[in-house]
């Protein structure tokens, strides 16, 4: 396939959007099928991250890792992590999105065996841009330049590979000026070590500052139908740069599976959403007017409101990438077929502004972590 440049990158955008609409039923098929026998085509269900001749192609959807050994109460054995990444793959998964900061390093050395197999034949990606000491978060940041080789070098033996496909900042650090990081990004590059650059939860200005210095591939936030805020700051100038967008987060944590509701209960060691103001009890209720709205418009097409909430996410740009993690065979399945989900212009149309009309409850994060 050839290499996009970026007007080719925003051509697409444009010709993506446009095609979105051009189907008169919520189906892909000549059937009226809503979702293929399959839950998801190797062979055209790809997108892009980046542009122009260092772009990647990878799964429409890829598999976000961290939830399997870190932040979301409980911790699964490692045999069926490794087995449900593993099905992944067979299922046309080739976009894995791991963290030293996930255990930490534990998330890393499970997506690291798990991969070994097929290693070469997927797009993996890890972070750095955290402060940990003695295996402990400190809640500190720390981007320095020499530290951010040590972190590379443990990573690579932890994911037991010689290069990583993708590496982002996992938070700017506003005690290095984002040019040394993104140098020390380029630097790496050239060694071998690290091929691609990523951001992540940047603003517009860091974004354009660290490309200038080194591609930005893509940038990597929260994005789902309860944080919509992408769309107006980072999204736009994503576009202009030619830089791919992953979301984090795009079913919200689980809330819209509608899997959590007011008596969930967080293991507060091992859950940040114990700690977010959206996900206390009366917040959960009074959000809850979206899970009807995703309902009622999946039950008349045979769809979960987290398959229309990822669909919904891709159907703004065809390079919008999500990666919701699961630790279900049963929901990776259930995520998968997202792909394969068209909408017409009216359904978005509606389904976007009933979705716009809500006022979400709650911050995303507390106030300090939001800044």
């Amino acid at each position: 396939m050839k290499s996009q440049d970026r007007r080719g990158f925003l051509k697409l955008g444009a010709l993506a959007g446009s095609s979105l609409f051009a189907s008169s039923a919520f189906s892909i098929s000549s059937r009226n099928q809503i979702i293929k026998s399959e839950a998801f085509d190797k062979n055209t269900k790809t997108r892009f991250l980046g542009s122009g001749k260092d772009r990647i192609e990878v799964s429409a959807l890829g598999l976000g890792c961290m939830g399997m050994s870190f932040n979301r109460s409980f911790i699964p054995d490692k045999k069926p992590m490794i087995a449900l990444i593993r099905k992944a793959y067979e299922m046309g998964v080739t976009l894995f999105d791991t963290a030293e900061a996930y255990g930490p390093f534990t998330n890393e050395e499970l997506v690291g065996e798990a991969i070994a197999p097929f290693r070469k034949k997927i797009t993996l990606c890890s972070k750095f841009g955290f402060d940990i000491q003695n295996n402990k978060m400190t809640g500190g940041l720390n981007s320095h330049p020499a530290h951010i080789r040590e972190v590379i070098e443990q990573s690579l033996k932890r994911l037991k590979t010689d290069t990583i496909d993708l590496v982002y900042q996992h938070r700017v650090d506003p005690k290095i000026p984002i040019e040394d990081v993104a140098g020390t990004v380029k630097d790496l590059i050239k060694e071998g070590k690290v091929k691609h650059f990523g951001l992540s939860e940047a603003g517009p200005q860091n974004i354009r500052k660290a490309h200038s210095i080194q591609t930005v591939t893509a940038l990597q936030s929260e994005f789902s139908l309860m944080t919509r805020e992408p769309l107006e700051d980072v999204i736009p100038v994503c576009e202009e740069l030619g830089i791919s967008f992953v979301p984090y987060s795009p079913l919200s944590r689980a809330y819209l599976t509608g899997y959590i509701n007011e008596r969930t209960k967080y293991i507060a060691s091992n859950d940040n959403r114990a700690t977010l103001p959206r996900y206390k009890s009366e917040n959960i209720i009074a959000n809850w007017s979206i899970i009807d709205i995703l309902t009622e418009f999946g039950n008349q097409r045979g769809l979960t409101a987290a398959q229309i909430s990822l669909a919904w996410l891709m159907a703004q740009k065809p390079w919008i990438i999500p990666i919701p993690g699961t630790t279900k065979l049963a929901h990776l399945q259930e995520n998968l077929g997202s792909a394969n989900i068209e909408f017409t212009a009216d359904e978005l149309t509606k389904l976007t502004r009933d979705i716009a009309n809500i006022k979400i409850v709650g911050d995303r994060y507390p106030t300090p972590q939001t800044k």
